[in-house]
């Protein structure tokens, strides 16, 4: 049995998310079923990242186990894409030793968040950005920098999420223009299930009301997710880029 790594783009307009779901199309659904055909029986697979429904990937990383001896390593990902539907395709594919596990060992995960302040939306452009106005990039990025550190994001968790574990490493933070948009990246070791899109959200209306940077380092700090501004929409985050070993120290240092 091999250790297969698999790194995987995806559009997610049309998928209940990256894990399998009770009914609806899932990213790991499909990967699955292609992997099946490939080798003639079930094959699980295990992602570094549970993107919600409507989230996007550039990069997001998998492995599975297969036992086929014929296919090289680098031939999984080309095999996979001829099985594929059109708004999934894996990057590139090689071999990992056996105890490699995508959730477990990543080390460093960046998402990227766009919006677009301008007006009107391009319609090519509704399924991977927000159409808002921004609030200003220095207030934004203001309140961007509470946010790099090892710290409690109670405030930015989804409600009704029960998992403890709210601490988290975020390596850092900051809003930038690219081409039409303002992009929010965020990098950090783990996120919790829509922290991204609560503190894209809580930032946004704070700046577009003009509220000083410390409101946002007291929501923070509050600890209380009721606290937070809106959630915004799945449709503008994209999880980038996921990392392992060497080369998440070099990215976070």
């Amino acid at each position: 049995m091999r250790n297969i790594k698999v790194s995987v783009a995806y559009d997610g307009t049309d998928f209940v998310g990256w894990q399998n779901q009770a009914t609806g199309r899932s990213v790991q659904g499909v990967l699955e079923a292609a992997l099946a055909k490939i080798h003639k029986h079930p094959v699980t697979i295990y992602g570094a990242g549970r993107t919600d429904s409507g989230v996007h990937a550039a990069g997001q990383v998998f492995n599975f186990y297969s036992d086929i001896a014929a296919i090289p390593e680098e031939r999984y990902a080309p095999a996979l894409n001829r099985l594929l539907p059109s708004d999934v395709r894996a990057l590139c594919s090689g071999g990992v030793e056996e105890t490699f596990n995508s959730r477990r060992d990543a080390r460093f995960r960046e998402y990227r968040y766009y919006i677009y302040p301008g007006r009107p939306l391009p319609p090519w452009l509704r399924r991977y950005c927000w159409d808002r106005a921004a609030g200003g990039l220095r207030r934004m990025n203001a309140m961007a920098a509470f946010l790099p550190g090892r710290r409690d994001f109670t405030s930015f968790a989804a409600v009704g999420d029960t998992n403890p574990a709210k601490v988290k490493d975020v390596y850092s933070a900051g809003f930038y223009p690219s081409g039409p948009f303002i992009v929010f990246r965020i990098t950090g070791n783990a996120f919790l299930w829509r922290m991204v899109r609560n503190i894209v959200g809580t930032i946004t209306e704070l700046a577009g009301d003009g509220a000083a940077p410390e409101v946002f380092r007291d929501i923070l700090a509050a600890k209380k997710s009721l606290h937070a501004g809106m959630t915004a929409p799945a449709r503008g985050l994209f999880l980038h880029k996921v990392l392992y070993g060497g080369d998440a120290q070099a990215a976070v240092y």
